[in-house]
């Protein structure tokens, strides 16, 4: 094809919507325009680069195309193909697999040869792919290094349920800075041998870092043909990889912020930390987080406010109980520890509705967000000082979302708890055409509207071992893509030292505030820097307890709820469908070992205790003369001890 073709206008509503090639927003309704580069999977056909098919893609490299016309949905089948299903199934991990687009339909209209596109491809802005795995294995950095054989293995499970795990073996696996990307998966080859993936590390050995390759031999000598070998060269393959970041300069900076926005009148987000805790140094700069109410006002706010204080408490003990350890605490346990106190917060709330008699879209929730950068001290030599392990830990459960920026890339870390999301994984649709549903927003989890037992957090474990911001938000701000719309116009400016992260957070909220307008915005944003110039490590030594805490000021209605007055419940969230699917979302509360568990209830013993001071604080009020029965503000919820809270016998 001799010219370019034209980009049309991803507004449906746009009067003139075509528009030159290059142009970065529609001339005529300053919509931004979408590049959507697509990877066509090898039919058998060579297609010419210049190609322009179907009046709609364009071939602009070997099998990469670029959708012009991005606003109209791609050709699919009525009945999905059996050949896409592990791509389906595999959504969660879209953080490194690809997603389903459609299909073209190539050649004679009578017998045309079906091309199967992808998106979420590790294909650039400007459409050039990633490298290979292989090529840029012998350049990177030793921890690089190491955190990309963390990856492989912790993908080789969850790929080989699906019998594609040869696809890590392959020239598709791509490399995008610290992230593993898959640009297809091989759907011939569908061995799943452990001997391979030795086999393929093996050869990685003479082109790795020279003190890096006896550990990797000897964890490659532990792989076997049995299914738990990867599980025993976990914690080997952990502590090389610890041992590494260790040697890197950590430190961080990190604000939040919450606003009502120009449209509700009550807040139902709460988030940590805030301009005010970030006096106290409490738990600063370690945990980040933001819950966002649902329920209505009168139960959202109290939801999310109560989460988050009864979380940071918990999650002091789990520091101060990883700050005695001798040895390292493992990733798996950590997640188990995490998943234990959102469940034992989950029921919390759960108590409180059951006590109330809410029920369905009645009963109060929060959505929740969560990221802790664990100070585990790793020690890599007898002679050495005991450094941050770099860990960071990222917990969801709803619809609050957390993304890494760096210079060049904005990468969603979790996956929307919604019914498109969900249909996507169970294989029922694409997920461009779960879309379509009008209940795809609705929430399938949240904390507090059912019990424990009935929800499934998403816990993932990374490593910081690059400049970057950390980006925790409601849908208040991530609603129609905001934040991958805007975030080269303040991250560059923020690296650069010409923008603070107070300002970044304030411009994020006034965003939010402007472009969507119709709920409340939370934002945390931390920034973490690698480089020799920051000596500033986190560690953590000692920790200490938490201060009594100012909760913020709530509204009448929540107080009456909180308080036991027989109000209405109103303004519920008429998107949450937490009742949808349930067996889908059900996991057995599991016991967890390791960690010393009285560490934990001694953090629920003192929410008990302050609760029951404020309860007989109240009660002493009522009796007094001339007494007001609704105290003015909320010191600290009533806490109910969690092996009271009723566990439904269908686990």
């Amino acid at each position: 094809m001799s010219s370019t073709p034209l980009i049309y206008c991803p507004n449906i509503n746009c009067p003139d919507p075509a528009n030159s090639w290059g142009r970065q927003e529609c001339e005529a309704c300053q919509t931004k325009l979408i590049y959507r580069y697509l990877w066509a999977v090898d039919a058998g056909v060579e297609i010419p680069v210049g190609e322009f098919l179907g009046d709609r893609y364009y071939v602009v490299a070997p099998q990469v195309w670029l959708d012009t016309k991005p606003a109209q949905p791609p050709f699919m089948y009525e009945e999905l193909p059996e050949n896409i299903t592990p791509y389906l199934h595999l959504y969660p991990h879209r953080l490194h697999t690809p997603g389903v687009y459609g299909f073209y339909q190539y050649g004679e209209e009578a017998y045309p040869t079906d091309i199967l596109l992808l998106d979420n491809v590790p294909l650039d802005s400007q459409g050039q792919l990633f490298p290979t795995f292989v090529e840029a294995w012998p350049t990177a950095t030793p921890v690089r290094q190491v955190y990309w054989l963390w990856q492989m293995m912790q993908l080789w499970k969850p790929l080989s349920k699906e019998r594609v795990a040869f696809s890590l073996l392959t020239n598709s696996l791509r490399v995008e800075g610290w992230r593993l990307r898959l640009l297809e998966l091989d759907l011939q080859n569908r061995s799943n041998k452990h001997r391979d993936l030795r086999i393929f590390w093996s050869n990685l050995i003479p082109t790795a870092h020279t003190h890096i390759q006896q550990p990797l031999q000897e964890i490659c000598q532990m792989i076997g043909d049995i299914g738990e070998s990867l599980e025993a060269i976990a914690p080997k393959l952990n502590q090389l990889l610890l041992e590494q970041a260790a040697q890197l300069p950590l430190s961080a900076e990190i604000v939040g912020a919450t606003d009502t926005g120009p449209v509700r009148l009550h807040n139902e987000d709460c988030c940590y930390p805030t301009e005010q805790d970030l006096a106290s140094k409490q738990l600063v700069p370690h945990l980040a987080m933001i819950c966002d109410g649902v329920g209505g006002h009168d139960g959202g706010e109290v939801a999310s406010q109560l989460a988050v204080q009864s979380i940071k408490r918990l999650v002091q003990n789990l520091l101060t109980e990883v700050a005695q350890q001798q040895d390292l605490t493992s990733p798996d346990l950590v997640m188990k520890q995490l998943e234990e106190i959102i469940r034992v917060v989950n029921n919390m709330i759960a108590t409180e509705n059951n006590e109330q008699g809410r029920e369905s879209r009645q009963r109060m929730g929060t959505t929740l967000v969560m990221a802790l950068q664990l100070p585990q001290q790793v020690k890599f030599s007898p002679q050495s000082n005991p450094n941050n392990a770099h860990e960071l830990y990222i917990a969801n459960l709803g619809d609050s979302r957390a993304y890494w920026l760096t210079k060049n890339s904005c990468q969603l870390l979790t996956v929307d708890d919604d019914v498109a999301s969900r249909e996507t994984r169970l294989g029922h649709c694409l997920y461009w055409q779960a879309l379509q549903r009008r209940d795809a927003g609705a929430l399938t989890q949240a904390l507090g509207t059912r019990d424990g037992e009935f929800i499934r957090p998403t816990i993932q474990r990374f490593l910081i071992e690059e400049e970057g911001l950390l980006l925790l938000c409601s849908d208040g701000l991530s609603d129609n893509d905001w934040v991958e719309k805007s975030w080269s116009e303040y991250t560059s400016k923020i690296f650069r030292g010409e923008f603070s992260l107070k300002q970044a957070v304030e411009y994020l909220i006034e965003l939010a505030n402007q472009k969507n307008g119709h709920d409340n915005t939370s934002v945390v944003l931390a920034h973490y820097r690698i480089s020799p110039e920051q000596l500033v490590l986190l560690n953590n030594p000692t920790v200490k307890p938490l201060e009594k805490e100012v909760m913020p000021e709530l509204s009448e209605a929540s107080k009456a709820l909180l308080y036991g007055d027989d109000n209405d419940v109103s303004g519920l969230k008429p998107e949450v469908d937490l009742d949808s699917n349930p067996d889908s979302e059900v996991e057995a509360m599991g016991n967890s070992s390791g960690l010393r568990p009285w560490m934990f209830m001694v953090g629920l013993l003192l929410i008990l205790f302050v609760g029951a001071v404020v309860a007989v604080w109240r009660n002493w009020e009522n009796f007094r003369p001339n007494s007001n029965n609704t105290p003015e503000s909320w010191e600290s919820p009533m806490i109910p001890d969690p092996s009271e809270v009723p566990v439904s016998p269908d686990s």
